[in-house]
């Protein structure tokens, strides 16, 4: 399972950093998106996720096509927040390597689950891109009635990552709950720390895991309504080579 991802990210242990569209209006969201891809590519990222965090659909699909017009040179990825349907739609039309979904298991009561993953399994058939799926995934409820075990392998088998995270935007995941999905889905299958890595927790994580997507800790402030600080994408990206280094050894 793991070699589309290292397909897509050959160096490995890839840092995914997100885009959360902050800005007071489109024109600003735009610019603001623009600079701060330019910030996380120079210092070293290998991917950018654009996400409608702050701003809406439009914004986003803004984005897409302004890489469209100049490619920001590294994997670009989606997470179309509220509209999995649209998000499948823009990979269509855009160059997106990856769709992100914040839930692909447990969110859904069991008569609305079978037809959701056949839907899911039917608009992934049709796409190229890889998916990543969130599985107890932050702010996602949990109405399946199923163990944390049968939703993590159930998501495992819907997506091509399955994505992990603490309960909220810029909190820390705690490395035993990254330990329990990887017992569940095996060393082969792609892992993702979806929330809260740091310069600090890089290093340990990054051991667990595949890769990780990265928001607030790039901010001036550390805060998701900051402004990337291209500082903080350089620490936080040495320790990420410093694993990898282990890694080649």
């Amino acid at each position: 399972m793991r070699s589309k991802l290292e397909k897509l990210f050959p160096r490995g242990k890839p840092v995914l950093g997100m885009l959360h569209l902050g800005g007071a209006t489109p024109q600003e969201r735009l610019a603001r998106a623009l600079a701060e891809t330019g910030d996380m590519v120079a210092g070293g990222v290998d991917a950018i996720v654009v996400e409608n965090y702050f701003g809406d659909p439009d914004d986003a699909r803004r984005v897409l096509e302004a890489f469209e017009k100049n490619a920001p040179g590294i994997v670009v990825g989606l997470n179309l927040l509220r509209d999995f349907r649209l998000g499948f739609d823009f990979v269509g039309r855009f160059k997106v390597s990856f769709l992100q979904i914040d839930s692909v298991c447990g969110h859904l009561p069991p008569d609305e689950d079978a037809d959701y993953a056949a839907e899911l399994a039917e608009r992934r058939a049709k796409t190229d891109a890889l998916l990543f799926g969130g599985v107890r995934f932050k702010y996602q409820p949990v109405k399946s009635g199923r163990s944390d075990e049968e939703d993590i392998r159930l998501g495992a088998a819907r997506a091509d990552a399955l994505v992990v995270t603490g309960e909220a935007t810029g909190q820390g995941t705690d490395n035993g709950k990254i330990l329990r999905f990887r017992s569940v889905v095996g060393p082969d299958y792609p892992l993702i720390v979806g929330a809260g890595m740091t310069a600090a927790t890089a290093a340990d994580q990054m051991r667990i895991a595949d890769g990780a997507i990265v928001g607030s800790y790039f901010k001036e402030s550390y805060k998701d309504t900051g402004i990337v600080d291209i500082g903080h994408v350089r620490e936080l990206m040495e320790e990420v080579r410093k694993v990898r280094a282990e890694g080649s050894r």
